[in-house]
């Protein structure tokens, strides 16, 4: 009998790396992903739990944390999305989570529903600019900044990691190679050649 194993398989069958001082995109496979939403009134122990177990403080407003081998992203009121490297010991952020937050805080894993793309470069912001209707210059998006926009219609969540810039986008899985299609048409001026 055949082996029914299933083998992993990156969202973005539609996305050629890029490795350029212009432009730099790279698929970030290999993640754990999970969504953190605190319980009615919950939310303060949810902030305790984690500042006790990574030494990050979960913002408030549209932010990116780091600390303790995981980014915690701001998603909305009282919650949050947590996104690790799977590492050689196939991390799992949502057991972990869940073990640490039961009872005060709904976890789910978003490993296999999110896909997440690394775009930077000195000319990443122009090609955001020709789909993403947030302000991304300097002055207005900084390192950490993070917002819940789309990209060409596309929904996502985009958040700057340094001022590079870099930047990471994640989206539904089922949109990714749309969201290549558009990207390779926006970036097609820096990467031609």
């Amino acid at each position: 009998m055949a082996d029914q194993a299933l083998a992993a398989q990156s969202a973005f069958s539609e996305l050629k790396p890029v490795q350029s001082a212009a432009l730099s995109i790279e698929v970030r496979d290999g993640l754990t992903i999970a969504s953190i939403a605190a319980g009615k009134g919950k939310a303060a122990d949810v902030r305790a739990v984690m500042q006790k177990a990574f030494g990050i403080d979960l913002p408030d407003r549209p932010l990116r944390v780091e600390g303790g081998g995981i980014s915690v992203i701001w998603h909305g009121p009282d919650q949050w999305l947590a996104i690790a490297p799977r590492g050689a010991g196939d991390r799992d952020l949502e057991s972990e989570l869940a073990a640490l937050l039961d009872g005060i805080a709904a976890v789910t894993d978003q490993s296999d529903g999110r896909a997440v793309v690394r775009l930077s470069g000195s000319c990443v912001r122009d090609v955001l600019a020709k789909g993403v209707p947030v302000d991304l210059h300097a002055s207005a998006f900084a390192s950490n900044g993070v917002a819940i926009t789309h990209a060409s219609h596309i929904g996502i969540v985009l958040w700057q990691i340094d001022e590079t810039p870099t930047f990471e986008i994640a989206l539904f899985r089922s949109f990714a190679d749309s969201f290549a299609h558009w990207l390779a048409h926006a970036s097609v001026e820096f990467t031609a050649g």
